[in-house]
C-alpha cells in the first residue's frame, strides 16, 4: 500500500460629514455693533476628531451643537439702559465699596448678574462641558457632566447631560459604558428630546463593538418606531439577526411555534432591503438560513445564490468590507454544499465545498464534509486524502471525531476489515474517555455561568501551559469547536472586550479613574459581564450537550460498524477453512501514477509540507475482488 500525493504545478494567483452648526450666541466682550444689520447664521464646517466622527456626527440631528444652544429667544441688538435696575433679590450678594461715612456706594457690577446672551447659569454650566468635549478633552467632560446630571438643581438639563456624557464615553473608546448611558436616555420614551438621536448612536457603538448582539437586544426594544432613512436597512439587517438567532434558541427548547414566527420575521426584513445596499447580500444569507430550517432547498439554493453573485470581488488589494465581503460569500458557498449534499446531489455538493479557498476559516470544514461526498459516489481515494490533510500536525487542535469513522467505513466498503477494526479502536480510545466526561459535566446541577467557567477554566490551563491529561486536550478541542458557534464566540469575545474596557480605566488621568463616575461606570460594567456570561454559559451547556450527544451517536455507530465488520471477516475466515484456503476475498489492485497536466506526482513518506496540504490522494492498493462494488450495506454514509 503506497500513499501518493498530487501537488499543484502553478500557484495560484490570489465627509468629511458637512454637518450645519446651528449657531451658538454665547457672550461676546468683542463690542456690540449696533449699527448694522445681523447678519445671516452663516454654516460652517466642522471637521473630525476620528475616523468614524464624520457619519457620526452626521447622524447626530440633535448633537452637540444643539445641546448648548438654549430654546429661548435672540437677544435684542443692545442693551436697555433707559430703566432703573433691578435691585439684587439677595441682600449681601456684592460687598460695599470704600467710601466716606454716611456716603451711599453704588452697587459693584458682577460680570454674573448681567448675561447679555440669554442664557441661563445652568446652561452656561452645561455649555462648559460641550466646550471641553468640542476641546477633545473628553474625559473632562464626562466628568462635568456626570456631576451636572447628578445635581438636583440641573434636573430640566439631566437629559441633555446625560446625552453628552454618552457621547464623551465613546469618544473615549468606553462602548459598553457608552450604551449602557444611552439605554438609560432611550428608557425614558420617545417623548425624550434625543430619543432619536440615542436611537442612531446605537449603530455607531455596534460597528464598534465585537458582538453586535449586545446592541440588537437594544435595537429590538424599539422596532415599532421608525428610524432614519440611511439606517433603515442597517435596521433590518440587524433585526433580521436578532429574530435567527432568536429562533435557534426558541428551537432548541422546542418552542416550534414561536420559532417559526421568528423566522418569517427573518425572511420579511431580508425582503425590504433594496439590492445594492451594503447590507443586501448579508440580508439574503440570513433569508437562505431561513429557508434551509424550512427545508425549502429550492428557495434556499436561490437566496444562497445570489450571495455568491453580488459578493464576487474585483481583483485588487483587500480591504476590510472586501474581507467581510469574502467571508460572507465562502459561508454561501457552504451553505449551497450543504444544501445539495441533503438533496443527495453529491457532485453539486463536491463543486461547492471546492469553491472554499484553501487556508480560509471554512476550509477544513469544506474538506471534511467533501469527503463524505466523496465516499457516497466511491471516490474513496480522494476522501482519504482529505483525511490526510485533517490528521496533519499543523491541525492537530482541530476537533474531527467522525473523520476516524468515515475513514473506518471506506476500509470496510473496500474488504479491509482488520484496518476498519483497528481505525474503530483508535476511535475509542481516544473519544470513549472524552464523552464519559462530557456526560457527567452535562449532567451536574450547575448553574449556566458555571458551563461558561468550565469552558474558561480549559483555555486558562491552555494559556498557562499546565500539564493536561488526554481528555483535557481533546475537550479543548471541543471548546474550540463551541467557539466556531459565532453567537457563542462573539459573546465569549464581548466579555473580553468588557472585562478590557474595566481593565482601561487604570491608564485614564487619576482625577478620571479616581472619581464617581468611574466607579458607577465598572458597577455598570460588571452587570453587564454577568449578564453576558450567563447567556454565554446557556449557550456552552448548549453546545456541550449536543456534542455529548454527537459523541454519545458516533460510539454508537463505531460499535455498529464493528459488529458488521467482525460478521464479514468471520464469514470469511469460515469460507477459507471450508475451501482448504483456496478462497480469496482481497486483491491487489492495478495502480497508475499518471496526472493530470496541471498537477505532478511526488510518493508520499509521511511528510507534510503546508503547500501541500489538501492536495493528497490516498491510493488503495488492494481490497474486494470486484473493485466498485461494496461489501455489504452502505454503512455509516449519513454524517
Amino acid at each position: 500500500m503506497r500513499m501518493n500525493r498530487l501537488r499543484l504545478s502553478s500557484a495560484l494567483c490570489i465627509a468629511l460629514t458637512v454637518a450645519v452648526a446651528t449657531p451658538t450666541f454665547g457672550q461676546s466682550f468683542e463690542g456690540l455693533n449696533l449699527g448694522k444689520k445681523k447678519k445671516k447664521p452663516v454654516k460652517k464646517k466642522t471637521g473630525s476628531s476620528t475616523s468614524t466622527t464624520t457619519t457620526e456626527d452626521s447622524g447626530d440631528k440633535e448633537g452637540s451643537d444643539k445641546a448648548a444652544t438654549p430654546e429661548v429667544p435672540l437677544p435684542e441688538a443692545g442693551l436697555d439702559l433707559s430703566g432703573p435696575a433691578k435691585p439684587a433679590d439677595k441682600k449681601g450678594d456684592t460687598a460695599p465699596a470704600a467710601g466716606k461715612k454716611g456716603e451711599k456706594v453704588a452697587p459693584t457690577m458682577s460680570f454674573d448678574a448681567v448675561d447679555v446672551s440669554g442664557k441661563s447659569g445652568d446652561r452656561q454650566k452645561l455649555d462648559v462641558a460641550l466646550n471641553q468635549f468640542k476641546s477633545e478633552n473628553y474625559e473632562q467632560a464626562a466628568l462635568t457632566s456626570f456631576e451636572l446630571m447628578n445635581d438636583p438643581n440641573m434636573a430640566a438639563l439631566a437629559v441633555e447631560s446625560q446625552y453628552l456624557l454618552a457621547k464623551s464615553l465613546y469618544r473615549m473608546g468606553l462602548y459598553h459604558s457608552s450604551l449602557g448611558e444611552f439605554s438609560k436616555i432611550l428608557s425614558r420614551g420617545p417623548q425624550t428630546k434625543f430619543f432619536k438621536s440615542s436611537l442612531e448612536w446605537l449603530f455607531f457603538i455596534s460597528r464598534k463593538t465585537v458582538n453586535e448582539q449586545v446592541v440588537l437586544n437594544e435595537i429590538a426594544k424599539y422596532s415599532n418606531f421608525e428610524f432614519p432613512e440611511r439606517f433603515r436597512n442597517e435596521f433590518r439587517y440587524l433585526l433580521a439577526r436578532y429574530y435567527l438567532v432568536r429562533g435557534k434558541a426558541l428551537d432548541q427548547v422546542d418552542q416550534k411555534g414561536d420559532a417559526n414566527k421568528a423566522f418569517d420575521e427573518v425572511k420579511r426584513l431580508a425582503l425590504m432591503i433594496p439590492k445594492g445596499d451594503p447590507f443586501y447580500a448579508k440580508g439574503k444569507y440570513l433569508e437562505g438560513l431561513a429557508y434551509f430550517r424550512e427545508n425549502k432547498p429550492e428557495s434556499a439554493l436561490e437566496s444562497m445564490k445570489e450571495v455568491v453573485r453580488v459578493t464576487r470581488q474585483p481583483a485588487g488589494p483587500q480591504t476590510a468590507d472586501s474581507r467581510s465581503l469574502q467571508s460572507l460569500r465562502e459561508l454561501a458557498f457552504m451553505q449551497l454544499g450543504r444544501t445539495h449534499y441533503g438533496a443527495k446531489q453529491n457532485r453539486y455538493a463536491i463543486f461547492y465545498f471546492n469553491k472554499v479557498e484553501r487556508g480560509n476559516t471554512q476550509w477544513l470544514e469544506a474538506l471534511f464534509e467533501g469527503s463524505w461526498a466523496h465516499y457516497r459516489i466511491g471516490q474513496y481515494e480522494q476522501a482519504l486524502g482529505n483525511m490526510i490533510t485533517l490528521s496533519s500536525p499543523f491541525f492537530k487542535d482541530e476537533y474531527f471525531p467522525e473523520a476516524l469513522i468515515l475513514k473506518a467505513v471506506i476500509y470496510y466498503e473496500n474488504c479491509r476489515y482488520r484496518e476498519s477494526t483497528s481505525i474503530l479502536e483508535d476511535f475509542e480510545r481516544i473519544y470513549g474517555p472524552v464523552q464519559d466526561e462530557l456526560d457527567v459535566l452535562t449532567k451536574k446541577d450547575m448553574e449556566a455561568p458555571e458551563y461558561y467557567q468550565v469552558l474558561a477554566d480549559i483555555q486558562k490551563k491552555n494559556k498557562e501551559a499546565v500539564e493536561r491529561k488526554g481528555t483535557d486536550e481533546i475537550l479543548e478541542r471541543i471548546l474550540k469547536l463551541a467557539l466556531t458557534d459565532q453567537d457563542l464566540k462573539k459573546t465569549s469575545d464581548s466579555i473580553n472586550e468588557l472585562e478590557g474596557e474595566v481593565d482601561g480605566f487604570g491608564s485614564k488621568a487619576d482625577a478620571f479613574k479616581f472619581s464617581n463616575l468611574a466607579k458607577t461606570l465598572i458597577e455598570g460594567l460588571k452587570v453587564q459581564r454577568q449578564e453576558l456570561i450567563k447567556a454565554a454559559g446557556t449557550m456552552a451547556k448548549g453546545k456541550l450537550e449536543f456534542e455529548n450527544e454527537a459523541l454519545k451517536q458516533l460510539r454508537g455507530n463505531a460499535l455498529r460498524i464493528k459488529f458488521e465488520t467482525t460478521d464479514k471477516e468471520k464469514a470469511f475466515l469460515e469460507a477459507q477453512l471450508s475451501s482448504g484456503g483456496k478462497v480469496d476475498i482481497v486483491k491487489k489492485y492495478k495502480e497508475s501514477v499518471a496526472v493530470s497536466d496541471d498537477h505532478l506526482y511526488w510518493a508520499y513518506f509521511g511528510e507534510y509540507w503546508r503547500d501541500e496540504l489538501g492536495t493528497y490522494q490516498y491510493t488503495l492498493t488492494k481490497g474486494c475482488i470486484e473493485k466498485g462494488t461494496r461489501a455489504g450495506e452502505q454503512v455509516g454514509s449519513n454524517p
